[in-house]
């Protein structure tokens, strides 16, 4: 799917902004609902199924972390990028930590807008370099071709910025990946500062695919440097 055509569900309620972002949004050639609640939100969810979700923190019914939540709960549910006026780093990391796949804090630019869009649209239509790949490093195999991870025979569900990290790592087995290049290859070019994403988004896939988060046999931290992929199972 290209970013043209593409479904969009606005997650705010606040006017201005719905109208603004509609407005700018169908003016690009996206198709665009809107939700003014966590319970609109749901129901366009099951029903509309959206290709992307901005979504708002400040929701009149229920908190925008519950719909994260909930969204990351069904794996097939698409990229979330939030909006919000919070700024503290805590929030921001508790939705990367959640599920959500960027934060953009309002007020914003609707150009950096479309730009994190296209970003996030990308990671969950991306192909595969190869599409008959298959990384094997001891219980885990990762299928590029497919987008599909197990752990010892048991599926894996990854958000697609997940994936799309694990796929960049696991395809430069056992050499060091920057955290710049990571942010830019992953993100897109126009990011390299935003380290928090990184580190949350690694915690999470540790959680998800090693035998012990603490002690990772797979996902390596060059401190100060980046990460690496180690193929080995050894500890």
């Amino acid at each position: 799917m290209t970013d043209h055509h593409a479904k969009v569900l606005i997650v705010d309620d606040e006017p201005a902004i719905l109208k603004s972002v509609h407005t700018n949004l169908i003016g690009h050639g996206y198709e665009v609902a809107d939700a003014e609640s966590g319970e609109q939100a749901l129901s366009l969810l099951k029903r509309w199924r959206p290709d992307i979700v901005l979504l708002d923190l400040g929701l009149p019914d229920f908190s925008g972390m519950e719909i994260i939540r909930w969204m990351r709960e069904r794996s097939e549910l698409p990229p979330i990028i939030v909006l919000s006026v919070r700024t503290a780093e805590r929030e921001k990391v508790t939705a990367l930590n959640l599920g959500a796949d960027d934060y953009l804090t309002k007020p914003f630019g609707m150009d950096e807008l479309l730009a994190r869009i296209q970003v996030a649209l990308r990671h969950s239509t991306r192909l595969a370099t190869s599409s008959d790949s298959t990384v094997i490093a001891g219980d885990l195999m990762i299928d590029l071709g497919h987008r599909r991870v197990t752990s010892a025979g048991q599926e894996v569900h990854l958000t697609p910025i997940e994936w799309d990290l694990l796929a960049i790592l696991a395809s430069n087995p056992d050499r060091v990946l920057t955290h710049r290049k990571l942010l830019q290859q992953v993100w897109g070019p126009e990011y390299g500062d935003e380290g928090h994403y990184l580190h949350v988004h690694v915690a999470n896939l540790r959680r998800k695919i090693e035998p012990d988060p603490r002690a990772p046999r797979h996902l390596l931290t060059e401190p100060g440097v980046g990460y690496r992929f180690r193929l080995g199972d050894e500890v």
